[in-house]
C-alpha cells in the first residue's frame, strides 16, 4: 500500500535508511538535501519504506504542483528491491493535477510512460588507467591542457565555496535572470552542508597571476562522484581552465570511484563537450502530466 505522507510526519530514519539501501540511491534524495534545496517536499511510501518517492511541491494561484529545484539532478522512485514504478505516478496524480518531476536512471519502466521528457546525463568509467581515459579524450581537449600548461595553471583544492558561489554569480548567473539571491543563499547552505558531511569538494583552477579562472563542486555518493555545477571566467575562456578543471576532477577521483557524472545535460553543445573526454550517454525520464483546469492549463506550459 502507497501512503501520501507529509514532511513533518515522516520517520526520517527510515526514510534516509531506504535511500541509502536502495538500488536507485542518490545523494539529492536524502532528507537533509532536499530539506536545504526544495520549499516543500513530501514522500509517498510504499509499506513500511520499502520504497520511497521524494516530492518536493510548490503552490501558485492556490495550486500545489511539483517541481524539481535547482542542484537535484535526479529524483524519482527509491526502493530496496524491484517494485511496480507506475503505481507510484498514479498515486501521484491524484494528489497533483501538474507535476513535473525529474525521475533517476534507474526508474527504467517510467521511459514508458507517454507523459514524459527524456533528459540525457553523460557518465565516464572511471574502472580503468588514467592514461587510457586520458587517450580517450578527443583532441580539442588535449590541445585544450596543452594551452593550460602552458598558462601555468594550477589546481587548488577545498577552495572557498565563496569563490565558488562567486564567480559562478558573475558569469554564468548573468545568464539566468531566474537565478535569485535566495538561491544563492540556498546554494551556499548546500555546500556548506555536504562539504561537513564529506560529501563534497570544491576545485578550483588558478592563473599564474592568482586570478581565479574556474571552479567546480562535486558531490561523492557511494562509487560515483558527479559535477553538482560549475563555472568559468568567460572573459578569460581560451586558456584551457575548463577542461583542465574536469580533466583535475577525473584524475583525482579514479582511484576511489568508480564513475564520474558531468551532471547531465539534454543541449547539444554541452553534452558534446562532456562527452569529449570520453563519457557515455544515459537516457532517464521527467514525469509530465497537465491536469489543470483549462484556463489554468497553459500558466504551467
Amino acid at each position: 500500500m502507497i501512503q501520501y505522507i507529509k514532511r513533518k510526519n515522516i520517520d526520517v530514519a527510515k526514510y534516509d535508511a531506504c535511500i541509502a539501501n536502495s538500488i536507485q540511491s542518490r545523494i539529492y534524495a536524502f532528507s537533509w538535501y532536499l530539506d536545504i534545496v526544495a520549499d516543500n517536499w513530501d514522500v509517498l511510501v510504499l509499506d513500511d519504506y520499502k520504497a520511497v518517492m521524494p516530492i518536493p511541491w510548490r503552490k501558485k494561484f492556490g495550486i500545489k504542483y511539483t517541481y524539481t529545484p535547482l542542484r537535484v539532478l535526479e529524483l524519482g522512485i527509491f526502493s530496496t528491491e524491484e517494485v511496480h514504478e507506475i503505481q507510484f505516478v498514479e498515486k501521484l496524480k491524484k494528489y497533483y493535477k501538474f507535476i513535473h518531476l525529474r525521475l533517476n536512471y534507474h526508474n527504467k519502466t517510467l521511459l514508458t510512460l507517454e507523459d514524459k521528457f527524456i533528459r540525457h546525463q553523460q557518465i565516464l568509467n572511471l574502472n580503468i588507467k588514467y592514461e587510457i581515459i586520458f587517450n580517450n579524450y578527443r583532441k580539442d581537449r588535449k590541445k585544450d591542457l596543452k594551452k593550460a600548461e602552458k598558462n601555468q595553471l594550477y589546481e587548488k583544492w577545498n577552495d572557498s565555496e565563496d569563490n565558488l558561489i562567486t564567480l559562478f554569480k558573475n558569469n554564468i548567473g548573468l545568464r539566468f535572470d531566474k537565478i535569485s539571491e535566495a538561491d544563492y543563499t540556498i546554494m551556499k547552505k548546500l555546500l556548506q552542508t555536504c562539504i561537513a558531511k564529506n560529501c563534497g569538494q570544491v576545485l578550483s583552477i588558478y592563473s599564474k597571476e592568482n586570478e581565479l579562472v574556474a571552479s567546480g563542486f562535486f558531490v561523492k555518493h557511494k562509487e560515483k562522484v558527479t559535477i553538482l555545477f560549475s563555472s568559468t571566467n568567460l572573459k578569460n575562456r581560451k586558456n584551457g581552465a575548463n577542461t583542465f578543471l574536469i580533466d583535475r576532477a577525473i584524475f583525482h577521483y579514479k582511484n576511489d570511484y568508480k564513475t564520474f557524472g558531468f551532471g547531465g545535460s539534454s543541449i547539444e553543445s554541452i553534452a558534446s563537450f562532456f562527452k569529449s573526454f570520453g563519457a557515455h550517454t544515459e537516457e532517464y525520464a521527467d514525469v509530465y502530466i497537465n491536469n489543470l483546469p483549462y484556463l489554468l492549463k497553459f500558466l504551467k506550459k
